[in-house]
């Protein structure tokens, strides 16, 4: 992996000198990994004009998947690998600095300016974020083995007895078995709603127990080697479903499918969330619906792209999103649903889906 990690710094790098910078400062978590291949607390990445280096607060403890790059631990643990970084840079006769302004605090970026006051520093931007949207396959490969482990983490826990259960009982399970199966962890804090709690966006699991006739919705993700992926699935628990949560049902599940088919590369962003968003603005539900029908995933839960109504851009191969719509029905009930699919061509058969737990209303 040292060589993909390599070909990354040396993209970014290009972009830094068509900007006019000798170098980069990268302080940004996940951008750290994603150049380096670790992210130890606190550590940044400087792309130097003589060498590039992980600075750290601390030791690096473990094997490293990029074992090319030099690692550079401050003497004093409470120093700003920042800030040192810096130094090293104008240490190495670089006259310019691209930093991730959006990430600094602005005592931090003063910080900076203090210790090489002959650096001059500009807007990295979002240039490594643009990097990480297309994933390579190795990245694909991690967020299919997560979304494997999510898929099984929620099947068991559909094969047990729910009813009388709590909301939050069952989102601990659900983390368990995350880790059981390998997962390194949840790739966000696991959702369970139940009943009347299902019409309600954005709800956290309380001490609610399952009801017969309840919608139950859930939405869980795993984090595999630091990618992380998402799937959502409603059921009905005890009984056959009602009229109204099968009418609900099947019409979130077509404005999922439409967002799906959607997914194409040069599909415009907007235009995927439009083929979702009309399919519920039709019949009546323009204004319970969430802002954006999907996003990117990666080493952060939510990236670019967002698939959104005001957009813009236009999806690439080998990008992976959700397509996550919803409609939320306050004190009665809500159906959500959601994949995590990757951009491929036709050619290639299409979206490649990850998340493959059944899309059935299922009465459990």
């Amino acid at each position: 992996m040292s060589e993909a990690y390599a070909a990354r710094r040396a993209r970014l790098r290009e972009r830094c000198h068509a900007g006019g910078s000798a170098g980069a400062l990268v302080s940004r978590a996940a951008n750290v990994r994603y150049l380096a291949g670790t992210a130890p607390q606190g550590a940044v990445l400087l792309l130097g004009k003589r060498e590039d280096l992980l600075v750290c607060a601390g030791t690096v403890e473990g094997g490293r998947p990029d074992d090319v790059l030099r690692v550079h631990e401050l003497s004093v643990p409470s120093g700003d690998p920042a800030v040192a970084a810096a130094d090293l840079a104008a240490a190495q006769g670089a006259e310019s600095l691209a930093v991730e302004e959006h990430h600094l605090t602005v005592a931090r970026y003063r910080a900076i300016g203090s210790v090489a006051p002959r650096l001059r520093l500009a807007d990295l931007g979002g240039a490594v974020e643009q990097l990480r949207v297309v994933k390579d396959e190795e990245e694909i490969a991690c967020l299919r083995i997560g979304a494997e482990i999510a898929d099984q983490a929620l099947g068991e826990l559909l094969e047990s007895i729910l009813v009388g259960r709590t909301e939050r009982h069952l989102a601990l399970e659900l983390e368990r078995r995350l880790v059981d199966h390998g997962a390194d962890g949840p790739a966000f804090a696991t959702a369970v709603a139940t009943g009347p709690n299902s019409g309600r966006r954005g709800h956290r699991p309380t001490d609610r127990r399952v009801e017969e006739g309840d919608f139950l919705s859930v939405c869980l993700g795993a984090v595999y080697r630091g990618y992380r992926c998402e799937i959502g699935r409603t059921f009905v628990i005890g009984t056959s479903p009602a009229d109204w949560q099968i009418e609900l049902y099947d019409l979130v599940f077509a404005a999922q499918r439409a967002g799906r088919e959607a997914l194409a590369p040069g599909a415009a962003y907007r235009d995927v969330d439009r083929a979702a968003r009309q399919v519920l603005d039709s019949a009546g539900y323009a204004d319970r619906l969430p802002d954006l029908t999907g996003h990117g995933v990666g080493l952060e839960i939510e990236e670019d792209p967002q698939l959104a109504p005001a957009a813009m851009g236009k999806l690439d191969a080998c990008v992976p999103v959700t397509v996550e719509p919803g409609v939320h029905l306050p004190g009665r009930g809500g159906v959500r649903i959601d994949d995590t699919l990757v951009v491929r061509p036709e050619a290639d058969g299409g979206p490649e889906l990850l998340t493959i737990t059944t899309k059935e209303l299922l009465a459990l």
